[in-house]
């Protein structure tokens, strides 16, 4: 009996341990035949719910793409290339720097082949990998088999895979994020020469239009309502013009990138009162004559009037929030201009519909200019923004990080000199005395500019992460003169042949025999970090997590550290490739071989993951997957510690 309950114990703990290994894309595979001779190949990718698999042509420098090998053919020939029945979803992804494609839920891949006998034989394998939100699994390959001679093909086998995606939780949570942003964006438009003084317009017109109280408010709320539809028409007739898509191409397209970052230049220029952009006056007046007429009509054209009217200054602020929102593809650009018009419509509804609260607003003047010269400074700033990315894609490297650090410093100094009235521009007023309200906010610009400093010698400002190039696009990837390393002093570093100089300049084993040699020698814990070329949470870990000081100086003083790429596609040896024990797939690469590794001894199959070893390789505690909180971080790494002391 206690051999019986101590098999089943085993075997339930077997069961609970290969659950951890994911296994989000199921392959199954079929055959058409479409003539005597020829037959099409198709492949299936079935992808679990908020993963995605990436697609068969890829950058260089980004995630591993989906790759067929068709190898053991016999009396066949291929004809043509292998296509998908569905276009890949482009996103560019920052991690990357890249655009980056991938199919969701589901995938066919056709490939036609040709007999050239009476039967044959199409053997191969598909090489893969997915993400979600969170992790990535490592590359892998389903093995395939078709006999053309009528029969079916290979019966469906389920694989795991390796991707990075934003599953529908992801995108709608992209969308909250769109609104309110373009949100804030609205409600900077209000503050700007253009808007803020349509307000009185409004109310005068409204006085005339509304006879009682109810049909004032009635009013109000139709006068919001049209200013809303009239910003969302035009998100959704860009977004069908172009298609969603293809307007995404666009924005990552270096050439379009450069074109809008000399119209931001315009807008900004335009802003600081240089110049005046305004629309034809025919336009205007003929919208005017239309609002005349009154009616629900006329309050329609009245919001069309104020459209054109503010254009000078909502065009700029309306073009950027396009052209970004585009980056996330599918309904972005919509969702954009909801949030860009809601902002717009509710104080102009308000006070259509009670126009005595006219009297609690503060009166025209100088402020407002000031407001739309802040605004010029933020457009110059995000110009750059879109330069860079065309820079990236060219690899040109004019503006790598240390330029581009150093541009937006000299901006925002200028800004916080503006807001001290140190620096006057065209159209601003005589200023007897400094506001307090732009001392104190030329004061927190100044901060940020004293920010931003320390980024020229390789600080990772992560306040701004995501504007600058990354880090390892700059003139010195590992710090100004190559001094100081992400804060580590490289002097005090000691890199010996077996490792290398990993993120932040911490030095890491690439060999895993070699690290555990060096933990036998020091006593100290072996820290495993299982990891990929293409993982993008891969990176976020290194820039969130490892950045912290605390972090690092553990890595450098308590652990021996050794990461493992899974995705490293180097050939082993003839006489060291194998077949899996655990898997029953051939290992074929490097990164087939720590694959491997991580799921035979760990029974995990995702990145990033870290595990701790004493120098008896048993596990002190229990591993780590992807959280970017360090203080969770730093706690798992002294737990570990002090199980090694302990031991």
């Amino acid at each position: 009996m206690r051999k019986i309950t101590l098999a089943l114990f085993l075997f339930v703990l077997a069961i609970a341990a290969r659950s951890q290994v994911v296994e989000p894309v199921t392959w199954s595979f079929s055959q058409n035949k479409v003539s005597e001779t020829e037959y099409d190949l198709l492949l299936t990718a079935k992808i679990d719910e908020g993963w995605h698999l990436y697609a068969t042509e890829l950058p260089e420098g980004g995630p591993i793409q989906t790759t067929f090998y068709f190898e053991g053919l016999e009396n066949t020939e291929l004809s043509g290339e292998i296509s998908a029945d569905k276009e890949a979803i482009d996103k560019f992804d920052p991690s990357f720097q890249l655009d980056v494609k991938y199919y969701e839920k589901e995938v066919t891949f056709k490939q036609r082949v040709k007999l050239t006998g009476t039967s044959g034989i199409v053997n191969g394998y598909v090489e893969f990998m997915s993400c979600n939100d969170e992790t990535c699994t490592p590359p892998m390959d389903q093995e395939f088999n078709f006999k053309l001679d009528g029969g079916n093909a290979a019966a469906a086998t389920t694989v795991q895979a390796d991707t990075d995606s934003d599953d529908a939780g992801g995108q709608k949570r992209n969308y909250w994020s769109i609104f309110f942003i373009a949100f804030l964006g609205g409600l900077a438009a209000l503050l700007t020469p253009c808007v803020f003084p349509m307000i009185p317009m409004t109310v005068s017109f409204f006085t005339k239009q509304s006879k009682t109280q109810a049909g004032g408010i009635r009013n109000g709320i139709w006068y919001g309502l049209s200013i809303i539809i009239i910003y969302v028409i035009l998100g959704t007739v860009v977004t069908a013009v172009f298609g969603a898509e293809s307007l995404n191409n666009l924005s990552t397209n270096p050439w379009f990138n450069i074109f809008f970052a000399l119209l931001l230049f315009v807008f900004a220029f335009s802003f600081m009162g240089a110049f005046e952009i305004v629309l034809p006056s025919s336009w205007v007046n003929a919208v005017d004559r239309k609002a005349d007429k009154g009616g629900l009509i006329g309050i329609f054209f009245m919001a069309f009037a104020l459209a054109l009217v503010s254009f000078s200054c909502t065009g700029p602020i309306v073009g950027a929030l396009i052209v970004e929102a585009a980056r996330s593809g599918g309904m972005a650009p919509v969702v954009g201009m909801l949030g860009f018009s809601s902002a717009l419509a509710i104080p102009f509804a308000l006070f259509a519909a009670f126009p005595g609260w006219l009297n609690s607003l503060p009166k025209s003047g100088g402020w407002l200019n000031s407001v739309k010269v802040v605004l010029g400074f933020l457009e110059f700033a995000f110009a750059f923004k879109f330069l860079s990315i065309a820079d990236m894609v060219l690899d040109l490297r004019i503006l790598e990080r240390e330029e581009y650090l150093a541009i937006w410093i000299a901006i925002f100094m200028g800004l916080a000199l503006y807001l001290w009235g140190k620096i006057k521009l065209p159209h601003d007023s005589p200023m007897t005395h400094l506001p307090v309200s732009r001392f104190v906010l030329g004061t927190m610009v100044f901060a940020f500019v004293i920010y931003m400093i320390p980024g020229l010698w390789g600080a990772p400002v992560k306040m701004i992460s995501g504007f600058p190039p990354p880090v390892d696009y700059a003139e010195s990837p590992q710090g100004v003169g190559k001094s100081q390393v992400q804060g580590v002093a490289t002097s005090s570093v000691n890199v010996d042949p077996g490792k290398h100089i990993g993120p932040h300049g911490i030095p890491l084993y690439e060999d895993y025999d070699k690290a555990l040699s060096e933990s036998i020698k020091t006593g100290k814990p072996l820290l495993i970090d299982f990891t990929g070329k293409g993982c993008t949470n891969c990176r976020k870990m290194e820039d969130n997590v490892w950045v912290d000081p605390e972090v690092k100086k553990m890595f450098l003083e308590d652990y021996v550290v050794v990461s493992l790429f899974v995705d490293l596609r180097e050939k082993l040896p003839e006489s060291e490739q194998y077949i899996s024990e655990t898997t029953g797939k051939k290992v074929r690469t490097v990164g087939n071989k720590w694959t491997d590794f991580q799921i035979s001894r760990f029974h995990r199959n995702t990145q990033p993951y870290y595990v701790i070893l004493d120098q008896n390789e048993t596990e002190l505690v229990e591993g780590y997957g992807y959280n970017s909180d360090p203080e969770e971080f730093i706690s798992w790494l002294k737990t570990g510690l002090e199980m090694n002391r302990n031991k």
